[in-house]
């Protein structure tokens, strides 16, 4: 059974999986939704999805405005600065933000639940990410707030990374709180 440590932020889970390895190789159990519910990880997930980035690369902070989305995310392959930041207007801790590395060593998890925006920088010369989520992917609902928000404060641990033109140009949470549903 995995182990659940701890976290700062309300709502999020970390998970430590149990990793079976010999000179082979290693086998992990990366999802088994009873034990993922013991541990705080309580969703129906409808939609896995695989990203490959080189290093350098920041995706985010992105989430769905309605229904929300919760993700499960894990990095089977490589080394990534996995990033949630507290959208929840009436949380003691909005606009804070919490990173764990994810990689493919110790195979942690870090579930982020709807509410909350989330990115990542890969640290890896290369990294996957495959993620569970709770709602389908729907362009109409996808929203984001700057990556380098000054309000946020999110340290990255990269000085200059590779963006796409939406995290370019994301507004900053301040732009945005009044809009947001959670």
């Amino acid at each position: 059974m995995p182990q659940r440590l701890p976290t700062k932020l309300d709502g999020l889970v970390l998970l430590e999986p149990v990793v079976h390895g010999d000179e082979r190789g290693f086998m992990v159990e990366s999802f088994s939704r009873d034990a993922w519910a013991q541990l705080g990880v309580d969703v129906e997930f409808v939609q896995h999805n695989h990203s490959r980035s080189a290093k350098g690369t920041l995706r985010g902070i992105h989430f769905q405005t309605e229904p929300g989305q919760a993700k499960l995310i894990r990095c089977p392959r490589g080394e990534i600065l996995d990033v949630a930041v507290d959208l929840r207007r009436g949380s003691p801790t909005y606009g804070q933000w919490e990173a764990h590395v994810l990689d493919d060593v110790k195979h942690r998890q870090l579930f982020v639940p709807v509410g909350f925006g989330h990115g990542f920088v890969v640290l890896s010369d290369v990294a996957d990410v495959a993620y569970l989520v709770s709602s389908l992917y729907d362009p109409e609902t996808e929203a984001g707030i700057a990556w380098d928000d000054p309000d946020v404060g999110v340290e990255w641990q990269v000085a200059d990374p590779l963006l796409s033109e939406r995290d370019k140009n994301a507004p900053r949470l301040s732009e945005v709180a009044d809009e947001l549903p959670f």
